[in-house]
């Protein structure tokens, strides 16, 4: 069996986060006495690195008051975080399957690296990614650097490696990056905005992904 290299977002794809993100930049949008967030305009935003969404929620946003958001939002999510973020159903499983079957794994996302440490710690998945790559380290999505770097890193070909997400920003990443992709459809962005970046799949159950370990990609 051909080794693949899966990566995957983190919020919405393999993390049920997306509530406590909303929530947390709601209440960080209130803090910094910034103009009110609805719960669908800050859905828009998951998966951005954090400047760049903020940046987007508050257009024209100074710079001091946009890391005065950041932080208030870092302290929200955490404060919310007590009580950690559940995987999606299948989620474990199909990891550890895929892990088994000697797949590459990484987690390509807009979270810090602080943040993304500390939930990988929550949930006990510290260590189990082979790579993983943050918004504070590289260029945000959806510009492609994040996984031109994880594919460097891990010295594996474009061709035999698929990035699996939620959102737009995961499928324009992938395109831009000319790498195969998997849409899943409970996520963040509604799956008909997916469609369009012509991923192989969208699913809505994630064992689902497993059946690509034996199968071909091609774009």
């Amino acid at each position: 069996m051909e080794r693949k290299f899966f990566i995957f977002d983190w919020d919405g794809t393999l993390c049920d986060s997306t509530a406590k993100i909303c929530s947390s930049m709601q209440q960080a949008a209130i803090d910094c006495k910034q103009p009110d967030l609805s719960a669908g305009q800050v859905m828009e935003i998951i998966g951005l690195g954090l400047p760049e969404a903020i940046a987007q929620l508050v257009p024209g946003i100074a710079d001091d008051a946009k890391l005065a958001m950041r932080d208030a939002y870092a302290l929200r999510f955490i404060e919310a975080d007590q009580v950690p973020c559940d995987l999606f159903p299948g989620v474990r499983e199909t990891l550890d399957e895929l892990r088994a079957q000697g797949h590459l794994l990484a987690v390509a996302t807009g979270k810090a690296r602080k943040g993304l440490d500390r939930v990988l710690e929550s949930v006990k998945l510290d260590g189990f990614f082979d790579v993983s790559r943050c918004a504070d380290e590289t260029a945000s999505k959806p510009n492609p650097k994040m996984l031109n770097e994880l594919l460097v890193e891990m010295a594996h070909p474009l061709g035999a490696s698929v990035m699996v997400g939620d959102t737009e920003f995961d499928m324009d990443m992938a395109r831009r990056a000319g790498m195969p992709r998997i849409a899943v459809d409970y996520g963040a962005h509604h799956i008909d905005r997916l469609k369009p970046y012509k991923p192989l799949a969208c699913v809505s159950d994630f064992t689902e992904i497993t059946r690509w370990a034996s199968v071909p990609f091609s774009i």
